[in-house]
């Protein structure tokens, strides 16, 4: 399995996107700072898990949520997901 993923930041209210085979691993490396990018930030919270089959689908979801970012499609999908969780 494959997953696009969403983080913010506890500290910032900064987000991430991105996609990963291992999310338990790839959420460990972004809180531990062995992610240049996501480093200065921590720690992270997870905010939206989306699974797929193979890693082309979730790389496609990832830079679709990219696409939005800042906009208002965006803030619906993170919204939505505080309201669900």
């Amino acid at each position: 399995m494959y997953y696009a993923y969403i983080l913010e930041s506890i500290n910032t209210g900064k987000h991430y996107i991105g996609h990963t085979q291992d999310f338990a691993i790839r959420l460990e490396k972004h809180n531990t700072g062995m992610v240049k990018s996501t480093k200065p930030y921590r720690p992270w919270i997870i905010i939206r898990l989306e699974e797929f089959g193979t890693k082309t689908e979730a790389c496609r979801r990832e830079y679709e949520i990219k696409s939005y970012k800042g906009g208002y499609k965006f803030k619906e999908l993170i919204r939505r997901d505080r309201i669900e969780a």
